[in-house]
Parts: structure tokens; sequence; C-alpha cells
């Protein structure tokens, strides 16, 4: 199996990040347990969330950023886990719901049973929410490879020409900057790195039809090294400091993905996308959210 540092390496690579500093953040150094601190296990370099019957568990980094990227590899749990949903995200801060105004990058991982109770699997679900509104979700089952048997790194870059979503190096996703078109992107508010693992038998599984099998607890997700190259939030005048041309994530080379990353990203989405909300014509009426009408790759 390949080392931890091969395969960051090897992401580094497919995004086209070779001349950045790597920042080896570490979960100790960066990260904070915000709930269920009897399941929630931080190391130097590691993490165990666990859910059971009385909590769940999640973390939360200490520092905000604008752009970058952030990488982490991630054990799922195994077996039964349906209606038990493992996340990876970024997130700016809440102020209520009344006037909700966030920006969030979402990998949710949505354990799930085949409809026969034959075969559990898990659904790959992303999501990026500007301004308050999300609904922009993509779906991937994720069968190309085994999330729950070893590690697998999840990547999240953002810049502010596209945010990508990658899978041990493999973009899955891309949702491109139109803001000069009227399309709001996520360019202003500073974010924070958040993990979670919480029982969703409400939705996640078959609509709720399903609910947690609390006899296989406790389901733990186990988490390892952790990785930053972002742009440090300390204030106001970070906005302007993180949107200056000079920064690394402005160069050319990471306007869009090379050919061959294409070429991958569009094998995987063909063969392992099971929903995308561009394509639903029921939900939206025929009334697309506008950027399903623009090249997002």
């Amino acid at each position: 199996m390949a080392t931890a540092r091969i395969l960051f390496l090897a992401i580094i690579s497919l995004i086209g990040l070779q001349q950045a500093a790597l920042v080896n953040a570490t979960f100790a150094s960066r990260m904070k347990c915000t709930w269920g601190y009897d399941n929630c296990q931080i190391g130097d370099d590691a993490v165990k969330l666990i859910l059971n019957k009385w909590s769940g568990a999640a973390i939360e980094g200490f520092g905000d950023f604008l752009y970058g990227y952030i990488d982490m590899r991630i054990k799922l749990v195994p077996g039964n886990s349906a209606a038990v949903v493992t996340t990876y995200y970024t997130s700016s801060a809440w102020t209520s719901k009344e006037s909700d105004t966030h920006d969030e990058i979402d990998f949710e991982f949505l354990g799930n049973v085949s409809s026969d109770g034959s075969e559990f699997y898990y659904t790959l679900h992303t999501n990026i929410f500007v301004n308050g509104v999300g609904n922009r979700e993509e779906q991937f089952r994720m069968s190309w490879y085994n999330p729950t048997s070893d590690y697998h790194n999840y990547t999240i870059f953002w810049n502010p020409y596209m945010v990508v979503w990658s899978v041990d190096g493999n973009a899955i996703r891309v949702f491109r900057n139109y803001e000069d078109q009227g399309i709001p992107f996520p360019k202003y508010k500073p974010q924070k790195v958040y993990t979670s693992i919480w029982n969703a038998d409400d939705w996640a599984c078959q609509g709720g039809a399903v609910k947690t099998n609390w006899t296989y607890m406790p389901f733990v997700a186990n988490y390892l090294n952790y990785v930053e190259n972002v742009c440090p939030y300390s204030g106001p005048n970070s906005v302007q400091v993180c949107n200056d041309p000079s920064n690394w994530y402005f160069n050319a080379q990471y306007k869009q993905l090379t050919a061959d990353q294409l070429k991958t990203m569009n094998d995987i989405r063909s063969k392992y996308q099971v929903y995308n909300y561009c394509t639903d014509t029921k939900r939206f009426n025929g009334n697309f959210p506008p950027e399903c009408s623009k090249p997002q790759y």
C-alpha cells in the first residue's frame, strides 16, 4: 500500500500544487472537539469520531481561512452503517436560521443499504452553499474503491476561479466562479474545517425508511494526516490580502484542470455519479439554476 506521503504527493501533482509549500498542520495542532467529547478522540495526527445511541461527535479547526486546499485521509465506518453520516466540510460562520448567509463546501458520506438489504454501501454527497443557499447536490456511488477497508484522501481545493472536490487525487467535481455573470461564488467569507459523525436516519437512507441499527454500535470513523495550505484570515483586511493576485493560488496553472484530470474526472462521473441537480428536471421543472448552463470544467 502506498504511504501517506506518496498519496499526498500524488494529490499535489494532480491538482497542480507542486510549487506550494506543504503545511503538515496535524489534527492535534489545528483541531478541537466541539460535540460528543466522550466520542471524540484526537491524537497527534489521528482522530476517531464515534457514534453510539447517546451521541455522535464533531471537531472543528482553530483558524479561519480564505482559499487554499485542505486534505485528510479517512476510513469510513465498515459493515452496516446504514443511516450513519460522516462529514468533512468547510463553512463560514452562521448568523441565524432566519438570516443565514453562510458559505459551505461539503463532503458527506451517507451509509446506505440496497433495497433488498443484501448490500451495504456509501453514497458520497457533495454540495456548495453561497450566501446561505445550497441546493447544488451531486452524489456518487462509492464503488470504484472500498472506503471502509483502508484510508483514502479527500481534498477540497478552493481558489478565486473554482472549487474542486477530489478523492485520492482524482477530481470528481468542479464548481466554477461565474460571479461576473451574477452567479454567487464563495469569495469573501472566511471558513473553518469541520468533521462529524451523526445519526441521520430521518432522511439519509432510502428517504428515512431505513433506521440506524444500534446493535452494530459503536460506529467509528477514523481520520489521519491532516494537511493544509491556506490563506489565514485574521480580520477584515485579510479579504483584500487573500484576494491579492500575488497569492500562489492565482497562478494560471490553477485556473482549470489539466486534460488528464478532466479525462479521469469524466470517467468517474460517467460511471459512478447517481445524482446531479443540474439534470433533475422534476425538481426544477425546467428552470435550472443558472450555473447549470455554464461549463464547469
